[in-house]
């Protein structure tokens, strides 16, 4: 835009009353300042926009057709205003949030489920993905907030611990008797088990792979998922050791279904939380929904 969009302003009100006087009175400023305007602007285009009469104004042609272009505009900015203050208002507003697909299924969606009941107007986006592209897409601005499960918080973002989540082994009865049955004792076990990881783009099996060098725990035969609940699956019908988050069997551990092996030590807790990049400023909808989960 070659022009100040304040003279486009003084413009399309002088055209909307037809008198440079009322048009002073709506913009709270002197008749010979929009004069001035108005001519400044005029000088510029190179173009008469008004003919001037005792009885006001009046658009040339050349001011028509400037006038039916720039108030299409000024009709957006007007609607962009009432929308803004209605959303302000009724709370609408728009969310996005990045999350795995295992976090979104077991710790999101019932408190998603509350919130939405309790504000319908506010729309809610969903990218799944793993936690290192949530990440991602949070440092690039293309998601609002991220419900991340890290072990230590990215110097680039805000992170809030909503809870911990524990990582252990569990398989089923029936593998753990015929490891047994061959005389592998624990130590020995990851060396003769299939162990069901997820695949090595994952934060987790990124943590556990950590775990098992610092420990010296050595693997023979890896099998690799791309989500939780498939290793879940897998080691309820005896295809090995998966390692999965302890929250998300509890039921499977008490019903026998799956069993816990004891390993030391003991793989540390990890914190699962909500974070937003540090150079993207929240919006008042994304902090509305954290203050109702934190």
């Amino acid at each position: 835009m070659n022009q100040n969009l304040n003279y486009y302003k003084v413009f399309y009100t002088v055209a909307r009353y037809k008198n440079i006087s009322k048009a002073a009175d709506a913009l709270f400023i002197s008749q010979p300042a929009i004069s001035k305007t108005l001519s400044k602007l005029e000088e510029n285009l190179g173009c008469r926009l008004f003919h001037r009469t005792s009885r006001g104004v009046s658009l040339t042609d050349e001011g028509q057709f400037l006038y039916e272009r720039i108030e299409k505009a000024f009709q957006l900015i007007d609607s962009g205003e009432e929308e803004l203050q209605q959303m302000n208002e009724l709370g609408i507003g728009r969310i996005r949030i990045g999350v795995s697909t295992t976090l979104c299924k077991y710790i999101l969606l019932p408190y998603l489920q509350n919130f939405l009941q309790q504000n319908p107007h506010i729309q809610i986006t969903i990218r799944c993905q793993s936690s290192l592209q949530t990440i991602e897409l949070l440092e690039n601005g293309h998601i609002d907030i991220g419900l991340i499960g890290i072990s230590r918080p990215s110097t680039g973002i805000v992170f809030s611990e909503f809870c911990q989540i524990q990582d252990t082994f569990v398989t089923t009865q029936s593998y753990l008797d015929l490891l047994s049955g061959q005389n592998h004792v624990n130590d020995e076990l990851f060396r003769f088990a299939n162990l069901m990881l997820l695949d090595n783009e994952n934060i987790t099996r990124q943590y556990i792979n950590d775990y098992l060098y610092r420990n010296h725990i050595q693997t023979n035969r890896i099998l690799e998922v791309s989500t939780m609940d498939l290793l879940i699956e897998f080691a309820k019908i005896g295809l090995g050791i998966a390692c999965v988050i302890r929250e998300f069997v509890e039921k499977e551990l008490t019903s026998r279904q799956l069993i816990e092996l004891p390993f030391y030590p003991q793989i540390e807790p990890r914190s699962v939380g909500f974070a937003y990049s540090k150079s993207h400023i929240p919006s008042r909808t994304t902090m509305q929904f954290l203050d109702y989960l934190l």
